[in-house]
C-alpha cells in the first residue's frame, strides 16, 4: 500500500527527516498528495493490461471460443535526489542566537528538493538529464495528448473561448477517470478563474493545509509553481502551429499503489536526512537530504495533457 508524504512522516522516527518529509507537501501540490509505494532494489517492474479476453454468449452445447488476454511490462528505475547543507561554524555560534542557522539552511534545501520534484514530474526528461526521470510531458502520448486547436485556443476573450475552454477540460478530465487535479501555471490559472467568474462557475475549496484553492468539478486547479530560476514549470511559451504563447493543463489520478491505476511515486528507503556533523576537510557543519526516488504510471489513463491554452 502506498502511502503520502504525511503518513510516512508521522512513522518516522528521526526527527529532523519528519519535518522535512512535512516541509515537502508545504511547498508542492503534488507532493501533498502523491502517493509513494515502497519497493524493493533500485528497479520497479509492473504490468498494465493491453488487451482483455474475449466474451460471449453461447449455445446450449455449444463451446466458448477460447481467448486470452495480453499484458505488457514496464520497468521504472529510483533515481537519487537530494542535496548538502553546510553552514560555516563560525555562522552557526555567532549568528544563530537570532536564527538557527543549520534549520535554516536544512528547510532551504528541502524546499529547493520540493521545487526540483516538482519540475521532474511535469518536464523530467532522461535525453536531457540522465540523472532524472521521466515526466508526464514526455510520458503521455496518443489518446492522453488532448489539443486545443491547431493554433491553440484563448479562454477567455468572449463567450465563445470560455464555452470552447470549458469543453476542451471536460475532454481533458474525460481522458482521465477519477482525476484528482488540474496542474497548470499562474497565468492560465488567473485566466480560468476570469471565465469561471464570467460563467458563473467559480468555485474554490479550502484543502488540507488551509489553502484556499480553486476548482472545477470539485477537482482541485492549480499552479504547480516555478523552477529554481525563478520560471514556470508549465511555461507560457510553448508553441502550437502558429502560436509561440501557449500552455498547458495536466490532470492526473493519483493511485494509491498497485494495483490502482493512476500515477504513484516509488521510493525505497524514503527521504533521508544525515547529520554529518563537522567536516575534516574544512570548517562546516553538513546535513545531507537524500531521496532515492522514483515514477510510475498504472494503467491506461492515469493522466493527461491539454496543450496549446493561450492565456487570453
Amino acid at each position: 500500500m502506498a502511502l503520502s508524504l504525511a503518513q510516512a512522516a508521522a512513522q518516522s522516527n528521526n526527527t529532523i527527516a519528519r519535518g522535512v518529509m512535512n516541509l515537502f507537501p508545504v511547498n508542492s501540490f503534488v507532493l501533498d498528495r502523491l502517493n509513494f509505494e515502497t519497493i524493493e532494489g533500485n528497479a520497479y517492474q509492473y504490468y498494465s493490461d493491453a488487451t482483455l479476453p474475449g466474451a460471449e454468449f453461447r449455445a446450449v452445447n455449444s463451446a466458448y471460443a477460447e481467448s486470452t488476454g495480453t499484458t505488457t511490462s514496464a520497468t521504472e528505475s529510483l533515481v537519487i535526489l537530494g542535496g548538502d547543507a553546510d553552514v560555516d561554524t563560525y555562522l552557526q555560534l555567532t549568528r544563530s542566537n537570532l536564527l538557527d542557522q543549520r534549520a535554516t539552511q536544512i528547510e532551504m534545501k528541502a524546499r529547493a528538493v520540493a521545487h526540483k520534484f516538482n519540475d521532474a514530474f511535469i518536464n523530467g526528461d532522461t535525453a536531457v538529464d540522465a540523472n532524472s526521470f521521466n515526466g508526464l510531458k514526455k510520458r503521455l502520448t496518443g489518446a492522453q495528448l488532448i489539443s486545443s486547436g491547431t493554433n491553440g485556443a484563448a479562454i477567455n476573450t468572449d463567450t465563445t473561448t470560455r464555452q470552447t475552454f470549458f469543453d476542451n477540460l471536460d475532454a481533458l478530465l474525460a481522458a482521465v477517470p477519477n482525476a484528482d487535479v488540474l496542474l497548470t501555471n499562474a497565468a492560465i490559472l488567473a485566466k480560468f478563474r476570469s471565465a469561471a467568474r464570467r460563467e458563473t462557475m467559480s468555485q474554490t475549496n479550502v484543502d488540507n493545509l488551509g489553502r484556499t484553492v480553486d476548482t472545477y468539478n470539485g477537482i482541485p486547479i492549480v499552479d504547480v509553481g516555478n523552477k529554481a530560476d525563478g520560471t514556470p514549470i508549465i511555461p507560457q511559451t510553448e508553441t502550437q502551429g502558429t502560436s509561440t504563447d501557449a500552455g498547458s493543463i495536466y490532470a492526473a489520478h493519483f493511485g494509491a499503489g498497485a494495483p490502482d491505476m493512476g500515477v504513484v511515486g516509488l521510493t525505497n528507503g524514503g527521504v533521508r536526512v544525515q547529520d554529518l556533523g563537522q567536516l575534516e576537510t574544512k570548517p562546516v557543519y553538513r546535513t545531507r537530504i537524500e531521496w532515492f526516488v522514483g515514477l510510475a504510471l498504472f494503467g491506461p489513463k492515469p493522466a493527461a495533457r491539454l496543450s496549446g491554452v493561450r492565456a487570453a
